[in-house]
């Protein structure tokens, strides 16, 4: 690639050791070395998930990893989902520089994790919860959007108010995630106050994703208003796209995580209705597979085009 808009020389890309601070989001099962490997070797930073639970494979992953790229590259510990004690300690083990901490709160592995000389980002959905990791010590946070897919707050924020809210309160690097697909989303993420920005929908959606065709070209096929949000009376509250199995839950009442179905049978056997496809409602703006490479680079072209547009 050649020369890289100079707003790209930023904390976010000193803390995680890349070029292009463009995140891949930590999705589990699907954030695994397929396609981490192929975001870290296109000079961005690839995260593997640990939200499976699957910590054995998550290791065998990180492995995997080393052979596939020298590049940097990060770990997720999903703290609503990991119940291991240990998966600081796992992590720290392994041998990554940088993590992102989620769904849980930021006391309870920043100061372990940070004392082993890692970079800790924790992922937040609300002004008081940055504070809140602010306060904790981290050294940056995700600003998440509830327009993104996935596993989200009861009550949602965009990114577009959120993102420069919680800039307005803090100092530290920022990398925005929900609804960010391209270079022209990522500049206006940075003109919101990011740093960096995380892809989630837009990588599962990519050709190196591990997820079955049928899932990826339910994206490509989705419109803007696609996706539906679930779970609202419920913590996590969850992002997918419109399905008979999602459009049932809707008006659900209980915790609909006891019906999110077979996830394996869904992400890699393709039957969109045997369990809940975590969508962000940018599935509305994708529409082709394309490979990691080609999403970075067009994206990296187009956050330039946009910023020389602005500088008139």
């Amino acid at each position: 690639m050649s020369s890289l808009p100079a707003a790209f020389a930023n904390r976010v890309s000193a803390d995680l050791g890349v070029e292009i601070p463009i995140v891949q989001a930590p999705m589990g099962w699907i954030a695994r070395s397929q396609l981490a490997s192929a975001v870290s070797a296109a000079g961005a930073c690839g995260v593997i998930e640990t939200s499976s639970g699957e910590l054995d494979a998550v290791k065998a992953e990180i492995a995997k990893m080393r052979d596939l790229t020298d590049k940097p590259f990060g770990v997720n510990i999903a703290q609503a989902f990991v119940r291991d004690p240990s998966i600081a300690q796992f992590v720290i083990d392994q041998g990554v520089k940088f993590v992102t901490t989620s769904a849980g709160s930021p006391t309870k592995y920043t100061s372990v994790l940070k004392d082993a000389g890692l970079t800790v980002y924790h992922v937040v959905p609300t002004l008081s919860a940055a504070l809140k990791a602010v306060d904790a010590g981290v050294d940056g946070l995700v600003v998440e959007g509830g327009e993104g897919g996935g596993f989200k707050s009861p009550t949602p924020v965009s990114t577009m108010v959120l993102l420069p809210l919680v800039r307005s309160r803090v100092d530290v690097p920022i990398i925005a995630a929900g609804g960010i697909c391209d270079g022209a989303t990522m500049a206006a993420a940075f003109a919101l106050g990011a740093e960096g920005v995380q892809m989630g929908t837009r990588m599962v959606s990519a050709a190196e994703s591990p997820v079955h065709q049928n899932w990826k070209q339910a994206i490509v096929d989705a419109a803007e208003t696609d996706t539906l949000f679930l779970n609202q009376r419920h913590s996590p509250a969850l992002r997918a796209l419109k399905t008979e199995r999602t459009t049932n839950l809707v008006t659900a009442t209980h915790n609909v995580f006891g019906d999110f179905g077979n996830a394996q049978d869904l992400y890699f056997g393709g039957d969109m209705e045997s369990a809940i496809a975590l969508t962000g409602q940018v599935a509305g703006r994708i529409d082709a597979v394309e490979t990691v490479a080609s999403v970075i680079e067009s994206s990296v072209q187009q956050f330039a085009e946009v910023v020389a547009r602005l500088n008139g």
